[in-house]
């Protein structure tokens, strides 16, 4: 059963979604007071203000999960608003004149399958977003998109491939020592148990290969 909240700057429409999504099989509206259980929030605005942006915050921090995936039914949305969204949980983004209620169910039904559903120009601003944090921010700073410097990558890359903390310090020209504290300084900064996670996160994100 998918557990949805339902928020819309017009009360009409708002109560008009909810009692179509009350009908669907495996679909549950939630009352107010327990916003904070639903798996999916689903915002129904004329376009996106300040006030949109906070709501979905809110929803974010009260979620009682680690976080409701949202769709946002709209008219209008910029890429600040984009970004910004998306560490809410932003999942999918329906504009106002394609949002027909089955539309809607669908959205709902793919964002509590873990999935998204972005228009194009959606996923346009985000990948310019990415790239731009990357060569303006990550690059300088020598880090990967993965959040791992360049020597952790070459450490990774050395652990991944079998050699040993002795023989990874020589190859680096690095003390042992500072090979430790390398490598426990980026388990701990990325919330990894040990090395072999380490390596094992490396590999998923694509900067091993």
């Amino acid at each position: 059963m998918v557990s949805i909240a339902v928020v819309a700057d017009d009360r009409i429409t708002g109560e008009g979604a909810a009692c179509y999504l009350r009908a669907q099989r495996g679909l549950k509206v939630l009352p107010e007071a327990e916003h904070g259980r639903a798996d999916v929030l689903l915002v129904l605005t004329v376009e996106v203000t300040e006030q949109t942006m906070l709501l979905m915050e809110a929803a974010a921090a009260a979620s009682a999960n680690p976080g409701p995936g949202i769709v946002l039914v709209t008219g209008s949305l910029n890429e600040a608003q984009v970004v910004r969204a998306v560490h809410c949980g932003l999942r999918s983004v329906m504009w106002r004149q394609d949002a027909g209620y089955e539309a809607v169910v669908e959205a709902v039904r793919t964002v509590a399958a873990g999935r998204a559903s972005l228009p194009p120009q959606v996923q346009g601003r985000l990948l310019d977003h990415i790239g731009s944090v990357y060569r303006h921010v990550l690059q300088p700073m020598g880090v990967t998109s993965s959040g791992l410097e360049g020597r952790e990558v070459e450490i990774l890359r050395l652990l991944a491939d079998g050699f040993s903390t002795v023989e990874i310090a020589r190859r680096l020209s690095y003390s042992e020592r500072t090979i430790k504290n390398i490598v426990s300084a980026m388990t701990s900064r990325l919330g990894l148990r040990n090395r072999a996670h380490a390596v094992a996160f490396a590999l998923r994100s694509g900067t091993l290969r």
